[in-house]
């Protein structure tokens, strides 16, 4: 059952990639192939995005570094929000943004992954602020809620380290393209779902069956693994010092 999940989830990854070139709307970085893939109208989908009610009562908010979610991030510092993003594959400290910490008229340049860690502050777990909505970057969703990264887990990862710090479950809000959205996706017990899909033409609330992580599913993280990201790591020593007597 799992590895069909897996199989099947490859398979829609690849043909939303080569849907996305063959239509002419990827944009850089390309090719998308192997990205979390940035779209035609990013910029329409942030901007309706901040119609929402959970993005307008969020004070932080965690978003991907991925390029289509870059004017997500810009316009959280526009309104004030306190931005927290994942470093790349989880290797490090979350990196954290505020107002305070960017010149006017340099948000856009302060909220692109290479530029984040000159103008914010890498933050420990522990320090972060509670985290109110957690918008992710994704390669294909459906109607459901069901949810495609690239691959390496590392969005579901990084939910279940905010559940793993106390926070309630969160509201997850995912931008795509139109054509990133697909009849079906297959979930297994450690993905995430997203509530609200926004494309840069409609907000589609999914109202998900799917439950979402309540914590790190450890049996399904290899030592190896854990031990090259800094987050899983923390939490693996905590819990080891646990259960020694």
């Amino acid at each position: 059952m799992v590895a069909n999940a897996r199989i099947e989830k490859r398979k829609i990854r690849e043909r939303v990639w080569k849907l996305l070139e063959e239509q002419g709307v990827a944009r850089f970085p390309l090719p998308v192939h192997g990205r979390i893939p940035n779209f035609e109208g990013s910029e329409r989908a942030a901007e309706l995005l901040r119609s929402l009610e959970i993005w307008k009562g969020a004070r932080a908010i965690v978003v991907s570094p991925d390029s289509p979610q870059h004017p997500v991030r810009e316009r959280a510092i526009l309104e004030g929000k306190i931005l927290y993003m994942p470093t790349p594959r989880l290797r490090g400290d979350f990196v954290e943004l505020r107002r305070e910490y960017v010149p006017r008229g340099e948000e856009r340049r302060a909220t692109a992954i290479r530029y984040a860690f000159r103008y914010g502050r890498t933050v420990k777990l522990g320090e972060m602020s509670p985290v109110d909505l957690v918008v992710m970057g994704s390669v294909a969703v459906d109607r459901d809620g069901g949810r495609v990264g690239k691959g390496g887990g590392y969005s579901d990862l990084e939910y279940a380290v905010l559940r793993e710090l106390g926070n309630r479950e969160l509201p997850v809000v995912t931008t795509v393209h139109p054509l990133q959205i697909v009849d079906r996706v297959p979930m297994e017990p450690h993905d995430v779902p997203v509530d609200y899909i926004v494309t840069p033409d409609e907000i589609i609330e999914t109202h998900t069956p799917h439950p979402k992580p309540r914590g790190i599913r450890w049996e399904l993280v290899s030592n190896a693994r854990s031990e090259g990201m800094p987050v899983l790591r923390e939490f693996k020593r905590v819990l080891e010092g646990l259960r020694d007597p």
